[in-house]
């Protein structure tokens, strides 16, 4: 009996990493929202990461983290590192390409809880007075990240925080 039990585990054990490595080699989250205010009075919100503590609900994760800022304060180059507690982990970012009013890219390493290299990517398009924003992030998704993303749905973990952003970003720019 006892030996039926542990050959059992070990076949759902085998057949959980054979699944796993059949998982997508890469990952998209992706939220929208529409912003009542143009484009040039939201993307200076994102294309300096000094303002980000005004909208950015990561920045809110540790009270106490530790943050550098790059010399180049804002736009292409323009860098930042955080290390904070375990909910905030460690990390750095810079932006790669920066379009003004229309489009912002990021260089996002992670170093903790989890090591990951992923691209953040804001998009702004004008809708007469109002613009559509976009915040998504996409990258690898290695065979670890496979195996966690059997239990967890990283699409809603990230994606709340990014409508949390989003909805943050909308109250700073309608007023």
């Amino acid at each position: 009996m006892l030996k039926t039990i542990v050959l059992a585990v070990l076949a759902l054990i085998a057949a959980l990493l054979v699944y796993g490595a059949t998982r997508p080699d890469s990952f998209r989250v992706e939220r929208t929202t529409r912003i009542e205010a143009p484009a040039e009075k939201i993307f200076p919100l994102i294309a300096d990461f000094h303002r980000w503590s005004a909208w950015s609900p990561y920045e809110k994760l540790d009270p106490a983290m530790k943050r550098t800022f790059g010399a180049t304060a804002s736009g292409k180059g323009a860098t930042y590192a955080w290390e904070g507690n375990s909910k905030a982990g460690a990390g750095t970012m810079e932006i790669i390409e920066s379009q003004p009013s229309s489009k912002v890219a990021i260089k996002l390493d992670f170093i903790k809880p989890f090591e990951g290299h992923n691209t953040a990517e804001f998009t702004l398009q004008p809708q007469g007075n109002a613009t559509q924003v976009t915040w998504a992030m996409y990258g690898p998704s290695p065979y670890m990240a496979k195996l966690m993303g059997i239990f967890f749905n990283m699409d809603q973990m990230i994606g709340k925080d990014f409508e949390t952003g989003l909805a943050n970003l909308k109250s700073a720019t309608e007023k």
